[in-house]
């Protein structure tokens, strides 16, 4: 049985020792597949991200190319299948070293919440010694791996923070002050390392120290975005003022990861206008009313004439909302830069933006960069407002693709906050060309989301027309849309676009690395999570639909 490992240097060891891999097109081409392991990939998509976008006219004969020397590399015992409409690498959990770390932390983390501190320590290490360097390190110059290679290393970071709160709970804290100081500074946006490292220092005797990793910590952040340190932050900073008993060690002590104590599935708000952020309000409370959700609204200015104001504004909003929420406004040269710094340094779920004038065949420069660069969700509201008191409920246009699988976690999100239907929608049977019906891959995606959110979907069979899929969503309360995975040559497409012109409310949805909305507690140390990963038998009906 062969293995596989990611986390360092992409490599495959069989029988006889580690196997030597092909060129830098070869690699990539594993490294995609095992990035998703076990779920389709697309000739499309894997043409696209190994061309970085640009794919040639050969580029199908070429991935067909790579799959085949990449067959003959690893041997029978590859894993590499052809599943319509792509490939995919079967791996079991003891194949992939990604699976095994993700595998152990969880172990860690539930021991550590049973109070078996030194097993949870005892697990983490192993995992983290599954690291064999940066991951992905040979191909950390090709743009697909970027977001990719980002994700992994707050996986580690995430693990990284679990081991070291199992070694606080065994008492080892003055051990810690040391390794805290260099990760609070090598990372110093990274507020869950000063809470800990504040909390090894108060222990070990030293009050004052803690207090000024605060201050400088805070100005940091104030610095940067403008925004105050988070609740878990700050409630550190307080218990150690009023010297809290609970920060002693011992029964009750103080523990920093307090179950829903801090919002961890924070939507992050940013509106190109002010004006536009009401709209962008209407899609992103319902959102973050979930246990661990959260706001963050964000203006980014070009000057500072109206800096005041709109920071007073928005501290005015954040008192109003029913959610935990954290504003800032400041000025920026580079909007894109800030945009992705501040999803990837905050625990952002979904990145909320209004959508300008779009056009069918393109995508605007600003949106593309985001796309691409984003670690997490994206959403485009092609609208002012939506009105949740009007229409039919929230519509899902659905065929299976990667991105509708992330429209469809968002669409469930919003039906079971608003109590209205969630309707998916698919395309009727084609029986000249021998084409079934969606309603096999409806119901796939309707237990789905039965399982994760607890909502009912109901199906919506309508011709595979544009017009008929615009006529058939006139009703919406909201349209919730994934784009096409080749949403760079396509634009938005033929038939999403039709919906976005249209008078609904219409939210388009790109999918990140990074757990989504409705991620379950703990996936900060998975790569991935969505409505159905790990579920084979789900992305096996959505791709024989398809």
């Amino acid at each position: 049985m062969l293995e596989f490992g990611i986390l360092g240097s992409i490599e495959a060891i069989g029988e006889d020792g580690p196997i030597r891999l092909g060129g830098p097109k070869q690699r990539a081409t594993l490294a995609i597949l095992l990035l998703n392991a076990n779920r389709v990939v697309s000739i499309d998509r894997l043409a696209d991200e190994l061309y970085a976008g640009r794919a040639p006219v050969t580029a199908a004969t070429q991935v067909h190319r790579q799959i085949s020397e990449l067959r003959k590399t690893l041997g029978p015992d590859s894993g590499v299948e052809t599943r319509s409409p792509g490939y995919v690498i079967r791996v079991s959990l003891d194949q992939l070293d990604l699976r095994r770390f993700e595998r152990m932390t969880e172990d860690a983390g539930l021991a550590l919440a049973r109070g078996e501190a030194e097993a949870a320590f005892e697990l983490q290490r192993a995992a983290l010694a599954l690291w064999r360097g940066p991951a992905l390190a040979d191909l950390a110059h090709e743009p697909f791996a970027q977001i990719a290679i980002e994700r992994l290393d707050e996986i580690r970071l995430a693990a990284i923070e679990l081991r070291i709160d199992a070694e606080l709970a065994l008492g080892r804290h003055k051990a810690l002050v040391g390794e805290l100081t260099e990760l609070a500074a090598e990372h110093l946006l990274h507020e869950p390392f000063v809470s800990r490292l504040m909390l090894a220092l108060y222990r070990s005797g030293r009050q004052a120290d803690a207090l000024e990793a605060y201050r400088q910590a805070r100005e940091t952040l104030v610095e940067s975005f403008g925004i105050e340190p988070n609740r878990e932050l700050r409630g550190v900073e307080r218990a150690i003022l009023n010297q809290d008993p609970s920060l002693d060690l011992g029964p009750g002590a103080f523990a920093v990861r307090r179950p829903n104590a801090e919002p961890d599935r924070v939507v992050l708000v940013l509106p190109s206008a002010d004006e536009r952020l009401e709209g962008l309000l209407t899609v992103a409370e319902p959102l973050a009313t979930s246990p661990g959700g959260g706001l963050m609204i964000v203006r980014l200015l070009a000057d500072d004439d109206a800096l005041v104001a709109t920071a007073a504004m928005l501290a005015t909003r954040r008192i109003s909302l029913d959610v935990e929420t954290r504003t800032a406004a400041f000025t920026s040269t580079e909007p894109i830069e800030d945009a992705v710094r501040m999803a990837s340094t905050y625990a952002i779920r979904l990145l909320l933006l209004d959508a300008p004038p779009l056009d069918l065949g393109t995508v605007p420069e600003g949106i593309v960069s985001v796309l691409e660069r984003s670690p997490c969700d994206v959403g485009l509201l092609t609208r002012d407002e939506v009105d949740w008191s009007c229409g039919d409920g929230v519509y899902v246009p659905f065929s299976g693709g990667e991105h509708d699988w992330t429209a469809l976690e968002i669409a469930a999100r919003l039906a079971a906050s608003g109590g209205l239907a969630l309707r998916l929608v698919g395309a009727k049977g084609q029986p000249r060309d021998g084409r079934r019906d969606a309603s096999r891959l409806l119901a796939a995606a309707s237990i789905a989301v039965q399982r994760a959110v607890g909502v009912d979907a109901s199906p919506l069979l309508v011709a595979a027309e544009r017009e008929a899929l615009a006529e058939a969503v006139e009703r919406a309360t909201i349209v919730v849309i994934g784009l096409s995975t080749r949403w760079r040559e396509e634009g938005l497409g033929d038939v999403r676009g039709a919906v976005a012109r249209g008078r609904q409310p219409t939210l388009l949805v790109h999918g990140g690395p990074r757990p989504s909305v409705l991620a379950p507690v703990g996936s900060d140390t998975r790569y991935t999570w969505t409505l159905d990963h790990g579920t084979s038998y789900l992305q096996g009906l959505s791709t024989a639909a398809t």
